[in-house]
């Protein structure tokens, strides 16, 4: 015949390692996703916001004296088959002239993930003609930085949403 089994009691010492195995679970759950989030997205722009700060009023008079130049430079992004980019920048002075002579550096830049930017190197191809490669570049969003050079100082400054596909 069935001989029922009687059923263990419930102790306070019972009691007390479930709700120490329920919380250390919790804890530990929460431990891992708050690393994970902190890892893949630190949630910041800039490193110091202070020396950030600092640097504001020369921002503003730079893009103020980048205004005042009245350049036109148009940036165009081509995908390649094999997944890369080609990224062409157009230079031209208020008055329609190609300029020559500058170094322009372009970046794509991840909008989520800093730890994705690509850095394209630019070379003058033609008078006022710089082109670029990405070899490889997921499709997505991307910030296009794009930076002109002369003499060691920055004159101009872009920075547009693409999207790649």
């Amino acid at each position: 015949m069935n001989q029922v089994q009687p059923s263990r009691p419930v102790t306070g010492r019972m009691v007390f390692f479930m709700l120490v195995a329920f919380f250390g679970v919790v804890i530990g759950v929460n431990v891992i996703m708050m690393r994970l989030a902190i890892q893949t997205l630190p949630g910041t722009e800039v490193d110091s916001a202070y020396s950030a700060s600092l640097a504001y009023q020369k921002e503003i008079a730079t893009a103020r004296a980048q205004s005042a130049r009245n350049w036109k430079v148009d940036a165009h992004v081509e995908r390649s088959g094999q997944g890369g980019a080609t990224l062409r920048v157009e230079a031209h002075d208020e008055s329609g002239r190609p300029m020559s002579g500058l170094q322009f550096q372009g970046r794509f830049e991840r909008p989520t993930d800093r730890r994705a930017d690509l850095p394209v190197e630019l070379a003058e191809v033609g008078i006022g003609i710089y082109r670029g490669n990405a070899e490889a570049i997921a499709p997505g969003q991307w910030d296009l930085v794009i930076e002109g050079v002369a003499a060691g100082q920055r004159l101009f400054l872009s920075r547009n949403r693409v999207l790649l596909n």
